[in-house]
């Protein structure tokens, strides 16, 4: 058995879950905020058998898409002075972790 965490945009997590639970997958979703751009996500836990983990991950890849967003920068020139400039960066996707399930327990 595996545990499949998955990070993403909170944009993407309500067709990702969608996705999965079609597919017969069970779905807990978390919120989660990112260190990055401190900005909310969503982590979903689903828990499957080894041979069904690689269905998963093909499904929240479809529906994880990536964005580019401007986001505020700022830059500091010397003590006091400092200039805020956008900057473009990639988000969206899905960051995923796959782990072993040494025990599972259901009561």
């Amino acid at each position: 058995m595996k545990l499949i965490l998955a990070i993403m945009s909170n944009d993407d997590s309500h067709s990702v879950s969608s996705a999965l639970t079609k597919e017969n997958y069970q779905v807990t979703r978390l919120a989660t905020t990112g260190g990055f751009l401190r900005a909310g996500n969503t982590t979903l836990i689903v828990g499957t058998e080894d041979d069904k983990v690689d269905r998963a991950i093909e499904v929240i890849g479809e529906f994880s898409r990536k964005r580019t967003e401007v986001v505020p920068s700022t830059a500091s020139y010397d003590i006091g002075r400092f200039a805020s400039f956008p900057v473009e960066v990639q988000v969206g996707g899905a960051t995923i972790f796959v782990v072993d399930v040494e025990k599972f327990v259901k009561l």
